[in-house]
């Protein structure tokens, strides 16, 4: 019998997202190949050292500004031919440490502007745009606060722009901290495969790639003709690239050129830079891909490669759909193997398209240190599948136009591993993204279940994976949090309203804790109690299908009996006959009647063969019945209630600590410690 229709939908659902995973999975590693091929070098060309503006965007980052600073004025260059603005928007003590290290420089004799607008509209974007009406220097050269450029960055890098139409030098970012933590180093292998594939693929050709908002430099004619600094984003370093790439302005990736920068060591800092990352991508595709799908003098493979990266991060909401449809189609027992008859081979080819390919590119990538990287690849695999809910999310805000605030990574000037930024200000507590993570993982411990128990345990290793990388996640979300002051200093006295606060905090955490717990419990309660039941039961009815003996029938009905309920139909909008368990019982009494009564039968006669044919039949059609009503267990009137007092309980401990934190800014504003 066919699928019914909602399991032919998420069916449906499932192959769609697996086909596109699949072909965005596919096209890194086209990308691989592509950074993989020689190409001849531009080579350098002998420069005068042109005037170059150096451009700080900074935004309360009292921890590593002084270094950032300190790091462009070692800088080997010219003093007369370098200007340094430091485009300030702080509202912390990060403001005071800037004019006084300003002044300090200004009197060594560097061009060095402390600019405060007075204003944070527009955040970066707007920072940086509002320095170009005084730049008048051939090239721009852009830091964040949390890089550490070398002394002889401009003197190695500057000599590439060999042409005239290069208008974007793009340098590798380095890992100061890689080692400190498994995040650290997840984020470093990543970010690691963006610029050597990624971006070399696409430098090395004629494909579009993208500034990544710092460590590069600029030709101001370029950001000038290609319309200035865009604050409708949150990449304004990738939409300006892509615009001035249409305009017919060469990006150029410097492998060879390493500028150091500090990675985020508390998760929901790197939770928010990724998804800053996600949602500007989408935003970009949406305004961009238009005009770029017209533009005739744009190859064809440069307009498919950047609708692929600028809608890449669409990946998590599909990894997500497959996450949520596996579990339901193993519960109505559909085929889900690649060859029916080799389920191992299911789980090699996804090994074999995802960790195994991985492998090969990190060995072709790092050569003799290729084991020490494929070591980080599982912290990667779980941090990269954790972080599917915070991207979804990010996704969806995009496309649904919601507008949020430039939210900055905030750094803590980490570098070695006895460093410690728990103290420090700006750490960030968790968000209601962490509910969803958890909300998943539980679905996750679900899923794994029922791949084990509807004799699908081939599966299991391919759920549980994303089960320990949402449980990962929100661990560190949770453990990671801490309710500090914005405007806190090296001797801040703790006051009682923040004794309060990180007392309330405490509390709060084990209120969490032990409401997911809890929820877990009657959760895998539920399962045993109204889920498990249904599967024995088809198990019972395949094994009567298969049954050559009235008596066997007739225990295995019995059994079924007991198991399933007396009455009542799962499917309470638009019931069916078919799913009520009423007249799944009176089948059974049917079944059992038949079996009772060919019992005393002769083996050869017509009449038990017609009794076993007919029995067959029911016991087939009662399977699917119970298939059929089985996903409707999951969201019974009473477990929607329940999920609902869950997440209110969970929605109401967050608001208390959102009051909590509120209550900490107030202070501060009121008494501008």
């Amino acid at each position: 019998m066919g699928a019914n229709p909602f399991t032919q939908l998420v069916f449906d659902l499932f192959i769609i997202a697996a086909i596109l995973i699949t072909a965005y999975t596919a096209n890194f590693y086209y990308l691989a190949f592509l950074s993989s091929k020689r190409k001849d070098a531009l080579g350098v060309i002998e420069t005068d050292e042109p005037t170059i503006t150096v451009q700080l965007p900074i935004y309360n980052e009292k921890y590593v500004a002084a270094r950032l600073v300190n790091a462009v004025c070692a800088m080997d260059y010219p003093k007369e031919k370098m200007r340094i603005m430091v485009l300030d928007d702080s509202d912390d003590d990060t403001v005071e440490l800037l004019e006084n290290l300003v002044e300090e420089r200004k009197k060594e004799g560097f061009q060095i502007e402390h600019v405060r607008r007075g204003t944070r509209s527009g955040y970066k974007a707007g920072a940086l745009k509002h320095a170009m009406k005084s730049t008048n220097t051939e090239l721009v050269a852009i830091f964040d606060a949390d890089f550490i450029p070398p002394s002889w960055f401009l003197k190695k890098a500057i000599p590439h722009f060999v042409t005239s139409n290069i208008g974007l030098i793009q340098c590798r970012w380095g890992h100061v901290n890689e080692n400190y933590s498994a995040i650290t180093q997840a984020q470093a292998l990543s970010l690691d495969f963006h610029f050597l594939i990624e971006q070399k693929a696409k430098s090395n050709s004629h494909l579009f790639m993208n500034f990544n908002g710092t460590a590069g430099i600029w030709r101001r004619e370029c950001i000038e003709d290609a319309g200035g600094w865009h604050t409708a984003t949150l990449v304004e370093d990738l939409d300006l690239s892509y615009r001035a790439q249409m305009k017919g302005w060469k990006c150029l990736f410097l492998p060879d050129i390493v500028v150091d920068a500090e990675l985020p060591v508390q998760m929901n800092a790197a939770k928010r830079q990724q998804f800053r990352w996600a949602k500007g991508s989408i935003q970009c595709a949406i305004k961009l891909l238009g005009e770029i799908a017209l533009k005739r003098k744009i190859a064809v493979e440069a307009k498919i490669q950047a609708f692929i990266q600028l809608t890449r991060h669409i990946v998590f909401p599909l990894m997500l759909v497959q996450f949520l449809s596996l579990p339901v189609l193993l519960a109505a027992n559909m085929n889900l193997y690649v060859v029916s008859f080799l389920p191992a081979l299911t789980i090699a080819a996804y090994f074999a398209m995802g960790p195994g390919a991985y492998l090969i590119v990190i060995q072709k990538l790092y050569h003799e240190s290729w084991k020490s990287k494929a070591k980080v690849l599982p912290s990667l695999l779980l941090y990269s599948a954790g972080m599917s809910v915070n991207n979804t999310v990010a996704v969806f805000d995009a496309v649904l136009g919601k507008k949020n605030e430039f939210l900055r990574t905030p750094k803590y000037g980490i570098i070695k591993n006895t460093d410690d930024w728990r103290d420090k200000a700006y750490n960030l507590p968790f968000t209601k993204t962490t509910l969803l993570e958890i909300f998943f993982g539980i679905y996750g411990l679900l899923g794994i279940l029922i791949s084990v128990f509807s004799n699908n345990p081939v599966f299991a290793p391919i759920i549980g994976i994303q089960t320990l990388g949402f449980f990962y996640i929100a661990y560190l979300s949770l453990s990671h949090s801490r309710f500090k002051r914005i405007k806190s200093s090296s001797n801040h006295v703790v006051t009682k309203a923040e004794k309060m606060a990180n007392y309330g905090y405490k509390l709060a955490m084990i209120g969490i804790v032990g409401i997911i717990v809890f929820g877990a419990f009657m959760a895998f309660d539920g399962y045993g109690k109204d889920v498990y039941p249904l599967d024995l039961s088809r198990g019972y009815l395949s094994e009567i299908s298969r049954a050559t003996e009235p008596q066997a029938v007739m225990v295995n009905v019995l059994e079924i009996k007991d198991q399933l309920p007396k009455e009542g139909n799962p499917v309470w909008i638009f019931a069916t006959a078919e799913t009520d368990f009423g007249l799944m019982q009176s089948s059974l009494d049917s079944m059992y009647a038949t079996a009772e009564k060919i019992s005393s039968s002769p083996r050869d006669s017509s009449a038990y063969h017609t009794g076993m044919t007919s029995i067959k039949h029911s016991a087939i059609e009662l399977r699917e019945n119970i298939m059929n009503a089985t996903p409707y267990m999951y969201v019974s009137v009473q477990n929607i209630i329940f999920s609902t007092m869950w997440i209110a309980a969970i929605l109401g401990i967050f608001a208390v600590l959102k009051r909590k934190n509120q209550q900490l800014k107030a202070y501060d504003l009121a008494n501008d410690v």
